[in-house]
């Protein structure tokens, strides 16, 4: 195992001079992002068309890829002009995010606009006086017609603060040491698929079988326990190339770049061919300690617990989603949705995979791996919407109902994240106990036979009948297309996990989801419950409770509540009450009758030797 490790903080930079644009001397498109104003979080943007056609179109992405939801990009975009050796040329807008110029054919031709960038997440673009972030997917139009041309990028140090520096995964051309200057993308789908990030961030270094690993954090202090961040990195990612690869064999990408902006809230990431984009919360990131202490244990509370996750999910994508990817995918359109019904396998088996590493890399021992899991298997049991929809539907509608959550979504949906992840367990287990092979046998197998590219469904199941030496048609149909419950519990038991009952959290108990952050908030009401038995709808507030009198001419009881424990404790033994709800700034009176004790599951370590066999997995 090659893998060696270096770390520094950005350096500081002499005052850098402006660069002339460089477009002139080189082929394909180019585009020169600079910095308009970091106050009005504005992006200036030339693009120049060394060879465009007389009605040259250009488009502005309506969603990037890997996040599945029509984002509208081009509401961002302002003041878009097109000139032909400094004059104007006529332009007209198609649709929402096409426009056309009347050019001659014969002469370089360029557009210039501005783009807002004020987003903090991983999808789209920002820019303030602390940082800048964008994807070209909002920041670069499509020329028609060459999305297979050269694309460059060129980065410009102007109207910028002191010592900023640039990080992406692009190919640099004529780069300054701080990174500022010209990158190269082969094509469009390249350009899309290589995020940059700007301003003063922590970096660090490590090799993994020669392969260079960068890892740059904005937004954290002086506090930041980077070696500990790139040590744990690095484990992960050795574990996943000796997944994906044989010893003498290469993974498919000649660096890789992590960028993580640590804020005060926000979670995230986004996979790209050579480098993610996270974010995480400041308190999440690993800190230095006294010296002669050592940090503890990781628990599955633990928010660096979680970023640990969240590295490994987007790493485990470069492989799974980014070459091996739905057959809908071979080609993205970029104007409108991609459907696949293939997102429980290439979201819920990354999401099965992205903890399974974090135990196998022995960052996380057997029984905190198995609270994590507990977590996912009480999330998809506690959610009534996996009754109506199935993981291949629910893979299909991401763009309709996933990405659009709203106050019946636990009732009419499933996360194909969450049950894709437990489908990839039964599978796995379920191998393992026939003993013929194990779900990361097939991952390599569909890796091998489609190498490294796209396919369908059937592919899988060919796959799963190759490696497990039978067919898992029917596994497939009432798994993947049915909405029946997983026998997950049963597999788990006879892998080696002891299965406990353990107390439902009070909210599911009365089939509710809850905000206490300003009174009692009602944000969702489950399918089933008592509280949508009683009449009570999401978006009301629960002012208090009333209990009828205990004896006859006694006057009833009412109490104002603020938290959903409190009506607990107010009601003492009694199994029927009557919530006040308020709604709509109309007080209403819902009769509740308490429901019975339910019980969530809460999995421990049983038998070790067994256990072993599964969550070491030497290849």
């Amino acid at each position: 195992m090659n893998a060696s490790t270096t770390s520094t903080t950005s350096p500081s930079s002499k005052p850098r001079k402006t660069r002339k644009p460089a477009h002139a001397a080189l082929p394909g498109l180019h585009y020169r992002v600079e910095v308009l104003n970091a106050n009005s979080h504005l992006f200036a943007v030339t693009l120049t068309v060394q060879q465009p056609t007389a009605r040259q179109r250009v488009s502005l992405p309506v969603w990037i890829p890997g996040s599945y939801l029509v984002r509208e990009f081009a509401q961002h975009l302002q003041h878009l002009r097109a000139t032909q050796g400094g004059e104007p040329v006529a332009l007209r807008q198609l649709d929402k995010n096409t426009w056309q110029a009347s050019a001659q054919p014969d002469q370089p031709l360029s557009f210039t606009y501005e783009i807002y960038a004020f987003d903090a997440s991983v999808r789209t673009a920002f820019l303030d006086s602390t940082r800048g972030f964008f994807n070209a997917t909002s920041l670069c139009l499509r020329v028609m017609g060459q999305d297979d041309a050269p694309h460059h990028l060129e980065v410009c140090d102007t109207h910028l603060p002191a010592n900023w520096h640039v990080a992406t995964g692009l190919t640099p051309v004529t780069v300054d040491a701080a990174g500022f200057g010209t990158y190269l993308a082969h094509d469009y789908d390249e350009l899309a698929d290589c995020p940059v990030e700007m301003g003063r961030f922590w970096s660090g270094e490590f090799n993994v079988r020669g392969v260079p690993h960068r890892f740059v954090v904005g937004g954290a202090g002086g506090w930041l326990d980077g070696e500990r961040l790139l040590a744990d990195t690095r484990r992960i990612c050795e574990a996943e190339i000796n997944f994906w690869h044989g010893p003498d064999e290469q993974p498919p990408f000649q660096n890789y770049l992590f960028m993580l902006h640590a804020s005060g809230e926000g979670y995230g990431g986004l996979e790209h061919r050579n480098s993610t984009a996270l974010i995480c919360q400041r308190t999440d990131l690993p800190r230095l300690m006294p010296k002669g202490d050592k940090p503890a244990a990781l628990k599955a509370i633990d928010g660096y617990t979680t970023l640990l996750g969240l590295i490994s999910h987007e790493y485990f994508h470069t492989w799974n989603v980014k070459r091996l990817r739905p057959a809908e995918f071979k080609r993205y359109d970029y104007d409108r949705e991609n459907h696949t019904e293939l997102l429980w396998l290439f979201e819920g088996f990354t999401s099965y995979y992205d903890d399974l590493f974090l135990r196998r890399a022995g960052l996380i021992d057997d029984a905190t791996y198995l609270n994590l899991v507990t977590k996912t298997v009480n999330q998809v049991a506690q959610t009534p919407g996996q009754r109506v929809q199935s993981v291949a539907q629910a893979s299909f509608d991401a763009w309709l109902k996933y990405y659009r959550i709203q106050e019946n979504s636990p009732n009419a949906t499933v996360s194909y994240y969450t049950k894709g992840a437990l489908v990839a367990l039964c599978l796995d287990l379920t191998l393992r106990t026939e003993g013929h092979g194990t779900l990361d046998d097939v991952m390599r197998e569909l890796w091998r036979s489609s190498g490294g590219g796209p396919i369908r469904e059937a592919d899988v199941a060919r796959a799963l009948k190759r490696v497990g030496r039978r067919a898992f048609d029917s596994e497939l149909q009432h798994w993947v297309h049915g909405t029946a419950d997983l026998p997950v519990l049963a597999l788990l038991e006879q892998a080696g996990v002891k299965v406990q009952l353990d107390k439902t959290p009070l909210a599911q108990q009365l089939g509710l989801r809850v905000s206490e952050a300003h009174g009692l908030a009602l944000k969702n009401v489950l399918r089933g419950g008592a509280a949508e038995a009683a009449g009570m709808a999401a978006g009301d507030e629960w002012l208090g409770v009333e209990f009828a009198p205990a004896k006859r001419g006694q006057p009833a009881e009412a109490w104002r509540v603020n938290r959903l424990e409190e009506v607990n404790q107010l009601r003492g033994q009694r199994e029927k009450l009557t919530a006040l709800v308020s709604r709509d700034k109309r007080l209403l009176r819902c009769a509740m009758a308490w429901p019975a004790p339910a019980q969530a599951v809460k999995l421990n370590v049983g038998d070790v030797a067994r256990l072993k066999g599964w969550l070491s997995a030497p290849r």
